[in-house]
């Protein structure tokens, strides 16, 4: 009966009106995307591009995708990858599988062909999160481009890194290669130019590409980079201490024997997946992730991060292609919801909140530098609801704009002559104001939300917003077409200002506001602040140590 219900299915899409489906061949068989209820592009969603390991195997480098006979129905089955549900999103209606990692494709309704593609990474702090979160679907219909979104490994599944052979790290940014690669093999079916990728992401998809143009392992695979909101040199993009970071996370879970190693790696490959998931979200005073991409040891296998970030940008052994890279006036909004919980023990001992990738001789050192933070920020005040602001400053610098300059500075110093910087501050009256204030700023990525589709992750629809901000979301897309095709934000004869590449004093940055100005040194006095701090306490992030011999007894 299999077959004849096949057969059927076959010929009753044979059938449909040829314009509303396009049929397109893969290298693991064809594939039939249908044109969007609103027109204007084909939709190409739930494409396997890799399989995942699985059983002990969990957390090793993506499989092969696999192969079919018959064509391919590419219908959003709203599959999404292992992880815990939060309050920042609604995944309730999503199917949550092992087996999740699919791409979804958007390309407009044209015939021409070679067109630029962007790949873009979700974020989600690399816990949670989905490839079609945001949906691209008004940028596409400008026919200029094809976007891909796609799911990869996050939480444990894709960023446990003990530097053994069963768990080396980085299963996550293995995933995004396999991705990449999917992409070069198959784009140019879809009308796509496979020598033409531009890379991008908010938050920790910003991180990822960030990471990602350091990787010789990805080296070729795209020829463009836009992070947004995330930055290759923070302290919540590499872990500093991936095996300590086991062991708590496992001691979070009920797991004690934590110091013996085999005990430790038979834990996570033997355990349901699904106990593995724990909500750590924006909990970490230190500014840190216990789930991240690490530093790889030697195993045998490729590896994507092979040593510290700001060795290999200060060795410039990266291919350096143009970057195109910004923050938010107040990407610490999202931090606000700790202030109540946070403000006694901010007040009591400050020491407890610098950012984890500093390290000091003495307890009483730390104490002293966070003093002199402390007061840098918030003067003779207390943190609390009347020093908002400056909280917002402070988690703002340290997790996104200081990471973000003092990569930019170092890049630019080592020859990368083809970065642009800026920051994003724009609001209208849609924009709430700052808890306890009449203050109003841009948060989180919302670059990016104004970028992509709408205004949510489930409203598309951009005709009830404000003509000012419909306006900023022209910009935006007027950026990122220059960029996409032709390695620059803003052309000669733009009604934009003229761009000149960054600085390694971060000079100039453009800042997109209720205008849009280009301005001189990115956060000049702040940055210059931690730059002090970093050039004497910076911890470089490490590889986990070779696991210890087993003991045989006789």
């Amino acid at each position: 009966m299999l077959w004849v219900l096949t057969a059927f299915l076959v010929v009753a899409l044979s059938n449909c009106d040829d314009s509303e489906w396009r049929q397109v061949r893969t290298a693991q068989g064809y594939v039939r995307g249908r044109k969007d209820p609103d027109g204007g592009l084909y939709a190409f969603y739930n494409i396997p591009y890799a399989s995942v390991p699985k059983g002990t195997d969990r957390f090793k480098a993506p499989l092969p995708p696999p192969a079919w006979l018959q064509p391919l129905e590419a219908v959003d089955e709203g599959i999404i990858c292992p992880q815990s549900p939060t309050p920042f999103m609604d995944i309730s209606s999503k199917i949550m599988k092992e087996e999740c990692l699919i791409a979804n494709i958007y390309v407009p309704d044209t015939e021409d062909k070679n067109l630029p593609v962007i790949v873009n990474v979700h974020g989600g702090g690399f816990i949670i999160g989905y490839g079609n979160m945001v949906k691209p679907k008004n940028f596409v219909r400008s026919k200029k481009v094809i976007i891909v979104n796609f799911n990869y490994r996050i939480g444990v599944h894709g960023f446990l890194c003990l530097g053994s052979k069963d768990a080396p790290g980085n299963a996550g940014l293995k995933d995004q290669v396999a991705l990449l690669r999917w992409v070069k093999k198959n784009i140019a079916n879809f009308g796509g130019n496979p020598e033409d990728v531009t890379i991008t992401g908010g938050s920790a998809g910003s991180i990822s590409v960030h990471l990602l143009m350091l990787s010789k392992a990805a080296e070729g695979l795209f020829t463009k980079v836009i992070p947004e909101s995330g930055a290759n040199l923070g302290s919540v993009s590499v872990q500093s201490n991936p095996l300590n970071n086991a062991k708590v996370y496992a001691a979070m879970l009920n797991f004690t024997n934590v110091d013996d190693f085999y005990a430790l790696e038979e834990f996570y490959k033997t355990a349901p997946l699904q106990s593995l998931l724990v909500n750590s979200f924006l909990d970490r005073k230190d500014s840190s992730m216990l789930i991240a991409p690490c530093v790889e040891r030697e195993t045998g296998e490729e590896r994507i991060l092979v040593d510290a970030p700001i060795n290999i940008i200060k060795n410039g052994k990266y291919k350096k292609v143009p970057v195109l890279i910004s923050t938010t006036n107040m990407e610490a909004l999202v931090q606000v919801v700790n202030l109540e919980i946070w403000k006694d023990a901010m007040n009591k001992n400050f020491s407890d909140f610098l950012p984890g990738d500093l390290q000091f001789e003495s307890e009483e050192e730390k104490k002293v530098i966070a003093e002199k933070v402390k007061e840098f920020y918030f003067g003779d005040q207390p943190v609390g609801e009347k020093t908002v602001l400056s909280y917002i400053d402070y988690f703002s610098d340290v997790v996104f704009g200081y990471p973000t300059f003092r990569s930019v500075k170092l890049q630019v110093e080592t020859g990368h002559d083809q970065i642009y910087l800026y920051e994003y501050s724009f609001v209208d009256e849609s924009t709430p104001v700052v808890p306890h204030t009449n203050v109003k700023g841009a948060t989180h990525c919302a670059q990016t939300t104004a970028m992509l589709d709408g205004v949510s992750f489930d409203n598309a629809d951009e005709s009830s917003l404000s003509e000012e901000y419909k306006q900023m979301k022209s910009i935006l897309r007027e950026i990122w077409i220059n960029f996409v095709l032709h390695g620059k934000p803003v052309l000669e004869g733009s009604s934009l200002p003229a761009w000149p590449a960054a600085g390694a004093d971060g000079s100039p940055h453009m800042s997109l506001g209720q205008e849009v100005k280009l301005r001189g040194a990115y956060l000049e006095k702040r940055v210059k602040f931690w730059d002090g701090i970093y050039e004497k306490y910076y911890r470089l992030p490490v590889a986990p140590p070779e696991p210890p011999q087993r003991h045989v007894e006789l």
